[in-house]
């Protein structure tokens, strides 16, 4: 990572922290992702040699960057969506970061609901999905999380740790999906890892 975007997500997320802290409406929070989350996150990109990679929950951007910096080394892209009932400065704040030099060309920003953009993507057409919205929403996009990973995609869910609750009934979907092998990884707020055999999706 360059130092230039290095300072960015820095001052990012140190933003991010100090708007939170005097925020007191949930939905307007940026909840930031935690930066080993995100260093974690990128490492499995390049690992997995993702070009094609989804984001549900922009916020600010922050995790936004760390993903496009990481498919800097696969040649990939980035959508990242989020849902135009939020704060459109959040959106809007994002698409500027994104436009950093060496970044635009690698990130589109859609202000949608999430939801409904998985259920608009073609089958097996994403290498890595990551998911960073409303928890509890989750559940009404399914089977769209699995039904668009290609077989040897990734699922990663953020927060299963820290909003175990809110969580859940989504995990059990996942766990239950045959063509998934799963993992919660103790990585900050907890992330949970989702790698799609080959073969169909089963819809519930």
């Amino acid at each position: 990572m360059n130092p230039r975007l290095s300072a960015l997500i820095d001052e990012l997320y140190a933003g991010g922290v100090a708007h939170d802290a005097a925020e007191p409406d949930r939905l307007r929070k940026r909840r930031n992702l935690e930066p080993a989350t995100a260093a974690l996150l990128g490492l499995i990109v390049r690992i997995a040699g993702a070009r094609q990679v989804v984001e549900i929950g922009t916020g600010n951007g922050f995790s936004t960057l760390w993903l496009a910096d990481a498919v800097g080394d696969t040649d990939g892209r980035v959508v990242s969506v989020d849902t135009a009932a939020r704060d459109e400065a959040r959106t809007n704040l994002a698409r500027a970061d994104a436009a950093q030099p060496g970044l635009a060309g690698r990130v589109e920003l859609r202000q949608e609901d999430g939801g409904g953009y998985l259920a608009r993507l073609a089958d097996e057409s994403v290498d890595l999905l990551f998911l960073d919205a409303e928890r509890v929403e989750y559940p009404l996009w399914w089977p769209h999380p699995s039904r668009v990973l290609r077989p040897g995609g990734l699922l990663a869910v953020d927060n299963v740790l820290s909003h175990a609750g809110e969580a859940a009934r989504f995990l059990e979907l996942v766990s239950g999906e045959p063509a998934f092998v799963t993992a919660t990884i103790d990585v900050g707020k907890g992330l949970h890892l989702a790698w799609r055999r080959g073969g169909g999706h089963r819809e519930t």
